[in-house]
């Protein structure tokens, strides 16, 4: 079982091998109009719609150790995404899949964020059919994401509930269809960091918690598993969470949960591609349990690592000499 000392000192030594690298794909790589270009001097249109109006959707799988975590489950969700939105996929789901796995592949990196972003394109959808513009794809893998720094993976961190901002409601966006209109999530930042805070956790506009910037929530209560259900993204990772817990014969529940709840919880974690399972211990200052990473969080966390080599999850990138 892979314990929190194991990942760091693994992820650290393929890092110092990572900064001694000199090729041109060393900090990250992107392909953009059927080139694959340093991340460095990647650039987009001016027009295109996803930078003027957000018009666009994406998904984010990552690499760890060489192999590319549920890839097929991140294509899912990015397809639902889409037909969502009107948007086709500019290319065959096979040849995407092979795209991604040569940009990994090009890029050396073993442990990466792979993002796959699928936009409008240079033409304004008034006045216009959807069926009718040309969409563009873009994909980029950079070094992986650790939302939570690491030194604060092993003994947890602090969150506030927001009071200034709530989540948008999905009657105005779904939030199920992954998307960079950030604007409430970033005020949530903001105003975290004005409270001597790293994350938020924002709440509806009926008393019941949502979700945080780029991270769902899970809080345990009496040992079962509780998260939100409405006004988030139904998160690949937190599928993950919620399968573990299953497979060890926990009680999970994907409901409304009051923002009281948050308070009285047992533990409290986020989870997301972009750093895994991360540990919370004081919510507005308030102590979260006994104030230390629970027992059913690090259980989680440990069993999340170890599935990232698991054959029926996971499959290995095959990188260019």
């Amino acid at each position: 079982m892979l314990t929190f000392q194991k990942v760091l000192t693994g992820f650290q030594t393929r890092a110092d091998a990572r900064a001694e690298r000199t090729d041109a794909f060393a900090d990250g790589i992107a392909w953009i109009e059927n080139e694959f270009v340093p991340i460095g001097k990647a650039r987009i249109p001016i027009l295109d719609q996803g930078f003027l109006h957000s018009d666009l959707t994406y998904d984010v799988p990552a690499v760890w150790n060489g192999r590319i975590f549920r890839l097929d489950d991140h294509l899912d969700r990015l397809e639902v995404s889409c037909a969502k939105m009107r948007l086709p996929l500019p290319i065959a789901r096979p040849e995407l899949r092979r795209l991604v796995m040569e940009l990994v592949s090009r890029s050396g990196l073993r442990d990466a964020y792979v993002e796959i972003i699928v936009t409008r394109g240079l033409k304004f959808l008034r006045g216009a059919q959807a069926e009718d513009i040309i969409p563009n794809l873009y994909l980029m893998a950079v070094p992986y994401v650790w939302i939570l720094p690491l030194e604060y993976q092993n003994h947890g961190a602090p969150a506030v509930v927001t009071r200034t901002v709530r989540r948008t409601p999905p009657g105005a966006l779904d939030p199920t269809i992954k998307n960079l209109q950030w604007g409430d999530l970033v005020r949530g930042l903001m105003e975290a960091g004005d409270r001597d805070s790293f994350f938020p956790i924002l709440p509806d506009g009926d008393g019941n918690a949502t979700e945080g910037a780029g991270y769902n929530i899970v809080l345990v209560r009496n040992g079962e598993l509780h998260t939100p259900r409405r006004g988030v993204l139904e998160g690949i990772t937190r599928r993950t969470v919620l399968e573990i817990a299953a497979a060890r014969g926990l009680k999970t529940h994907v409901t409304e949960i009051p923002i009281q709840a948050l308070y009285e919880c047992d533990e409290l974690f986020m989870c997301s591609t972009a750093g895994g399972i991360m540990p919370l211990v004081l919510l507005d200052g308030n102590i979260v349990g006994d104030g230390t990473v629970g027992p059913v969080t690090r259980m989680i966390w440990e069993a999340y690592w170890d599935l990232h080599d698991d054959p029926q999850l996971s499959e290995p990138v095959t990188y260019a000499p």
